[in-house]
């Protein structure tokens, strides 16, 4: 009885924390839905917002790198082992080296990334020409851009020692001023320059430096705010660079494949890159509220009980992760489908932004849509591997995706173009899905094979509850956008009103749906028993 409470209070806190940590996502994703919004109205899809997307994607991409990758996934395992086996001394220690050791690495990075800008707009977007001017609009930007890596990767550096501590509310706000800070700039600052693109790319940089000043108090609170030492012996430093290499490149694929896509969209017509970036937006809402945070809140814990070896803590952690994003996952893909077209009108269609760029922007969410539930249980399988710091089967998994990937977008671009489709960007983003969802099944089989993550016990009856229930949601969505019509003709207004009423009125069908067919809410908080298929 006492090991079922415990159990049960395990399971309260993980919801209590992703919880807190998705609402405070959901702020940041709205704001930066908002910041998107007014780029859309102010810019369209044209040159200036093709040279923005790349020039903030590359720093970006090295923030998933040494941020995301490094400072998180490497960093919280190692220090959590410290914080639970080794003296508060000690784990200062820790902190002190590895911020003087890393963020020189950082800083040098950049500066040479700034340097560099017209070499590396050659390598990641060859497709620019200078006739159209977006090679130097890049270049310009980038070297605005890249010293937000510096800034980052201090900010997750500080949000992986409070994560480790349960402050899990100030890391998971810190993106909101990103988006804040970029609303103010595009709509306050940039209109009134002839160059707005620079004044996007200045937004940028003053945005890492807000982030980063942002978690200090926090830290200094905790008694926990780092005296940077260089010490690139220390033990525990050693042990996060020896995870570093291979946990920048296994948590990043899905940033891999948006690069690439990024490559070969280059060569495509202009706006390509944007309607991409737009779409990729809103697959990016779910997977940040539900797989980001709760990968986010269990890492901490996986990581803990890895070092204390209690693995059936651990797998049945993986367990529940698994239940309750696949019932929340499947649903979403279904209406991310069927209201794409709706969903670009209602946010983007406005402005510089035409009707064209609408059909083409929901045609690519159509594509992400299909490996949303790979890209979110990429996250929380990779956390399984990282918090027990395997980072070489993620890393060789990553690798074959990857290479996979660039296959795929090449022959689905080209077959696209053959056959004289209109949108043959569509086949960037369904390599990515079709790549990332190989990735997934990949690092599942590798965590079940080894018994580190569970089945619920009723698995057959949950998948029936959840596909059945999609299937009765999906079909009154589909009959209600038909009623609707063209979603383009509709005013502003009424595009919102019709669209909370889908989004609301799927929600409630569903998990009407659901209830009817058996699930009931302790589904989310009761951990599973162990079982074998």
């Amino acid at each position: 009885m006492a090991q079922k409470n415990q159990k049960k209070a395990i399971s309260r806190h993980l919801i209590g924390a992703s919880s807190l940590v998705g609402a405070m996502t959901f702020l940041s994703r709205v704001s930066g839905m908002i910041r998107d919004i007014i780029f859309a109205h102010l810019f369209g899809a044209g040159i200036v917002m093709d040279a923005f997307f790349v020039a903030f994607k590359i720093p970006n991409l090295l923030r998933r790198f040494f941020a995301e990758g490094a400072f998180a996934t490497g960093f919280v395992p190692v220090i959590s082992e410290y914080k639970s086996t080794k003296s508060r001394l000690e784990t200062r220690t820790l902190i002190d080296s590895v911020t003087g050791t890393l963020a020189p690495i950082v800083l040098v990075i950049s500066i040479i990334g700034s340097l560099a800008s017209p070499i590396l707009i050659l390598i990641f977007a060859p497709g620019f020409s200078e006739g159209d001017n977006r090679q130097e609009l890049a270049t310009n930007m980038l070297r605005l851009t890249f010293p937000y890596l510096f800034f980052i990767s201090l900010t997750s550096l500080a949000g992986g020692i409070l994560n480790t501590y349960g402050r899990f509310a100030v890391p998971a706000f810190t993106p909101f001023l990103l988006n804040i800070t970029l609303i103010i700039f595009s709509s306050l600052i940039a209109p009134s320059f002839s160059n707005p693109g620079i004044i996007l790319a200045l937004g940028v940089f003053v945005a890492g430096l807000v982030q980063l000043l942002f978690q200090i108090p926090f830290l200094y609170h905790l008694g926990l705010l780092p005296r940077p030492k260089w010490s690139w012996h220390h033990k525990g430093v050693k042990k996060i660079l020896k995870l570093m290499l291979p946990v920048m490149f296994g948590s990043s694929v899905a940033q891999i494949n948006l690069l690439f896509d990024t490559l070969i969209a280059s060569f495509l017509s202009a706006g390509t890159i944007s309607w991409l970036y737009y779409s990729d937006r809103l697959v990016e809402f779910p997977l940040a509220i539900f797989g980001i945070a709760i990968a986010t809140v269990i890492l901490p814990f996986l990581s803990q009980k890895s070092a204390e070896s209690s693995i059936e803590d651990f797998s049945l952690t993986l367990g529940w992760a698994l239940r309750i994003i696949l019932i929340i996952a499947v649903p979403a893909i279904a209406g991310l489908i069927l209201l794409s077209k709706p969903l670009i009108t209602t946010f983007f269609y406005r402005g510089e932004f035409s009707q064209i760029d609408v059909e083409m922007a929901s045609l690519s969410l159509v594509a992400y849509s299909l490996g949303l539930l790979s890209f979110i249980l990429v996250k929380i399988f990779s956390t399984g591997y990282f918090s027990r710091q395997d980072t070489k089967t993620p890393v060789r998994i990553a690798t074959i995706c990857v290479i996979l990937n660039m296959i795929l977008n090449i022959f689905f671009v080209l077959l696209l173009i053959n056959f004289n489709y209109h949108a043959p960007h569509i086949g960037l983003a369904l390599a990515t899905s079709i790549s990332s969802s190989i990735n997934m099944y990949l690092l599942f089989i590798g965590l079940k094979k080894n018994k580190l993550i569970e089945f619920p016990s009723n698995w057959k009856k949950l998948f029936f509850q959840i596909i059945a229930s999609t299937i009765i949601m999906s079909t009154a969505l589909y009959s209600y956008t038909t009623y609707v019509g063209d979603w383009i003709l509709l005013g502003l207004l009424s595009s919102i009103m019709n669209l909370l009423i889908c989004i609301f009125s799927s929600v409630v069908i569903y998990f009407l749906c659901c209830y009817f067919l058996g699930m009931r809410l302790e589904v989310f908080y009761r951990q599973v028993p162990k079982v074998k298929l």
